[in-house]
């Protein structure tokens, strides 16, 4: 999978603007504040419908104007797909080959995105939502009927607190109809979970050699956290439906539920240590890029093709040993795309043969104008 070309209206600091991409390596340079980022963001926001830099849809428009517009050639096992998204204040418009979309869940699935930018780092130093939010969009990408359980789930998980409120506000109580909502609830739940361990387990297959390589440590795992007993004979609905009737008195007295998936967390951890905790920010760096290495792995397996990797300025916290070791884990038929606002930090071989897109002032700068 590669993306051929993007076309971009009205976005960030973009008044209009084409960018052509080669299916192997692409390196987008110039100085801070260019539009370098805002290029990468508008790739993911084609691919994922959301930005990874804003939940405000609005901030994507350019001032003064109403709507943005994002336009991008996909190829996809030698087929070519038109994926168009529109931007305003209001909502957002989706369309595969000019045919609009409505479910998001029928979007994602056709251009598959990993993504490393500096803020990353919140997937170790952050809140477990943050975590959450991560696995939540890669399983989205990797299943089709990810995203429709989890809709479905948090729908639940809403009318589960607003029943659960009926207690605190003494108001007529199904008891009947609280039991029908935990069955449908477990049912859902049960299937987020097995979705994620399985997607944590996988990345475990890859991200402690991936690791070893790039920082020269062993030992670097990641640890899925649930409420539930992954390991138990007992099956995830039962374990789930003996928490809550165990928690049901204090549920009853809070509002809200305490167990489920929207309690999942992910934890980073190197020789049996926290990175969280004990990690320095380089260790901590290195976890997240082995964790999105590490990906490209699952989307071969599970889609049998590759995604496309994006990199904002990764390179700059790292030393030239470093930066080697993880160049030797990007392939040449993954398709790269790189933000830095210094080439001579890249080796030079991988700039030979890489394309060189120069951005000033949200604008594409010929060679033969620099």
């Amino acid at each position: 999978m590669y993306l051929k070309d993007i076309y971009v209206s009205h976005f960030r600091n973009y008044d209009d603007v084409k960018v052509s991409f080669q299916p192997s390596m692409n390196i987008i340079y110039g100085n801070n504040a260019q539009g370098k980022t805002n290029l990468l963001e508008a790739i993911y926001v084609l691919g994922m419908t959301k930005s990874h830099r804003s939940s405000i849809d609005n901030t994507l428009i350019q001032k003064n104007e109403s709507t943005a517009y994002i336009q991008g050639n996909v190829v996809v096992h030698e087929n070519l797909d038109t994926l168009e998204m529109g931007i305003s204040k209001t909502k957002k418009l989706l369309k595969i080959n000019h045919n609009e979309v409505k479910k998001v869940s029928d979007y994602i699935s056709h251009m598959n995105i990993i993504i490393f930018y500096p803020e990353d780092l919140d997937l170790i130093k952050g809140g477990p939502a943050f975590r959450r939010r991560f696995i939540n969009i890669e399983l989205s990408q990797l299943y089709a009927t990810y995203l429709d359980v989890l809709n479905d789930y948090n729908k639940l998980l809403k009318m589960r607190n607003d029943y659960l409120k009926q207690y605190i506000k003494g108001e007529y109580i199904d008891e009947s109809y609280g039991s029908i909502l935990d069955q449908y609830f477990v049912t859902k739940a049960e299937l987020i979970y097995q979705m994620r361990r399985k997607f944590v387990s996988k990345l475990n297959q890859y991200v402690s050699d991936i690791f070893y390589d790039i920082s020269g440590l062993n030992g670097f795992v990641l640890n899925y956290h649930t409420n539930i007993d992954l390991e138990s004979n007992i099956s995830y609905k039962e374990q789930l439906l003996d928490k809550l009737k165990k928690h049901r008195d204090v549920e009853r007295r809070l509002g809200v539920t305490l167990v489920g998936p929207h309690k999942d967390d992910l934890e980073f951890l190197l020789d049996g240590n926290s990175l969280k905790l004990y990690g320095s920010q380089g260790q901590q760096r290195m976890a997240v890029l082995a964790l999105k290495l590490a990906e490209i792995h699952l989307f071969e397996d599970y889609k049998k093709d590759t995604p496309i990797l994006l990199l904002d300025d990764v390179f700059s916290e790292l030393d030239f040993d470093k930066r080697n070791n993880l160049l030797k884990h990007i392939h040449q038929h993954t398709q790269t795309i790189i933000t830095t606002t210094e080439l001579e930090l890249l080796d030079s071989k991988l700039i030979e043969n890489a394309s060189l897109i120069h951005i000033q002032e949200g604008k594409l700068i010929n060679k033969d104008e620099v």
